[in-house]
């Protein structure tokens, strides 16, 4: 397989890394960036556009686009503190103060820190949308609005999945008037230069390639990608709030459907190069090339601060939260214990370290069986760790 783009003397390592995921890890395509002190110390991509390519396909580009799952939802949390750090956003305000329908069932004294550490108790919709629901945000928003929390809101933590689009799109659109899709558009990304898009524009279209699940291959060391055993058997079972959380839409979206790239859903539909997702994150921990930072430090450790920790309700492992971001745990394990980002189901991730000043993203088109800690993510994290050594 031929590894394409550049790395910067002290980081061959996680090039190698690169490099065995497709010989090794079942890699169809795929790309990863790392950013130190602002500036691009890597930034790799090989393999097919899409994934179900043979391997004389149009092949993955410097400016290949791809869907990035639960990924999105870092930048979602991002933007509702880049909110707070404006004067805009109180987050120990009750979200019903900017979102007044949201106060029906017992939901009145859900704080937006709440919202963000996904501790509002209403991971779950008792009527799923629709994919076509879905894309409408006014449906969504009176959906989850509507819904009576499953535990009492601030009192225990539980990943909203799906309900985390509604949750963060609604209150952005409250406060700005804008879709936080525009949101990210005109004052994250612009700004950032990042190729990252949420509710992808009809002219980028072309840039993306097509999505889907894989099975991992058996190595010799007996290497294979596999849900916790916990996570999978919670699943299995259609009452459980796991399986109920994930399917807050229903059926499943089509990935690869334009509609459904084109819709404005924060926790899942993202659109990112690994370039830009990178870059996103060195912007919020220093200045990229010289420029614009996002975050002011106090933001910073904002994001980085525990608000949820232990065994998380949605998806059984014990998990750890900030205000929106993932933090570092044996269940999604980042760079080091100060990192914040977050992981896509079944492959992408992306994190800030501030201690190392590193950002880092990995984007591929083949999803793992998988919800957190990628095989081929961790190799490339454990590499930039060798790196930095």
């Amino acid at each position: 397989m031929d590894v394409h783009g550049t790395v910067a003397e002290g980081f061959e390592p996680v090039g190698e890394a690169f490099a065995a995921n497709f010989a090794l890890r079942g890699e169809r395509g795929a790309a990863v960036a790392v950013y130190r002190d602002g500036h691009r110390v890597v930034d790799l991509w090989a393999g097919t556009r899409d994934v179900d390519s043979t391997a004389d396909s149009a092949p993955w580009q410097r400016g290949t686009a791809q869907i990035v799952r639960s990924a999105t939802k870092g930048v979602a949390a991002a933007v509702l503190l880049l909110l707070h750090q404006r004067g805009e956003l109180d987050l120990d305000a009750p979200v019903g103060s900017y979102w007044p329908e949201f106060k029906a069932a017992g939901k009145e004294r859900t704080r937006v820190r709440d919202l963000l550490a996904h501790r509002a108790g209403v991971p779950v919709l008792d009527r799923p949308l629709t994919p076509e629901q879905a894309a409408d945000p006014v449906l969504g928003a009176e959906a989850v609005a509507a819904q009576a929390p499953v535990w009492e809101p601030g009192t225990d933590h539980g990943y909203h999945a799906q309900t985390y689009s509604w949750l963060t799109g609604e209150l952005v659109r409250r406060v700005t008037g804008r879709t936080i899709g525009e949101w990210i558009a005109r004052e994250v990304a612009g700004p950032v230069g990042a190729d990252l898009w949420v509710g992808l524009p009809a002219g980028e279209a072309g840039r993306v390639g097509r999505v889907g699940q894989v099975e991992p291959p058996r190595s010799a060391s007996g290497l294979r990608t596999r849900p916790k055993r916990s996570v999978a058997e919670a699943y299995a079972d259609p009452e459980s709030l796991t399986r109920r959380a994930f399917a807050a839409i229903t059926p499943l979206p089509d990935e690869n459907d334009p509609a459904y790239r084109a819709a404005v859903l924060p926790a899942s539909n993202g659109i990112a190069t690994a370039d830009g997702l990178a870059r996103f994150y060195a912007a919020l921990v220093g200045e990229v090339d010289g420029g614009t930072r996002l975050f002011t430090p106090q933001t910073m450790e904002l994001a980085r601060t525990e608000r949820s920790a232990g065994p998380d309700r949605v998806l059984v492992a014990p998990t750890r939260f900030g205000l929106g971001h993932m933090l570092h745990s044996p269940a999604s394990p980042l760079l080091g214990p100060g990192s914040f980002g977050h992981p896509g189901r079944g492959g992408a991730l992306a994190f800030a370290d501030p201690d190392s000043a590193i950002a880092f993203a990995y984007v591929t088109n083949g999803f793992h069986p998988n919800v957190t800690a990628d095989p081929r993510a961790q190799a490339l994290v454990h590499a930039l760790r060798t790196s930095l050594a």
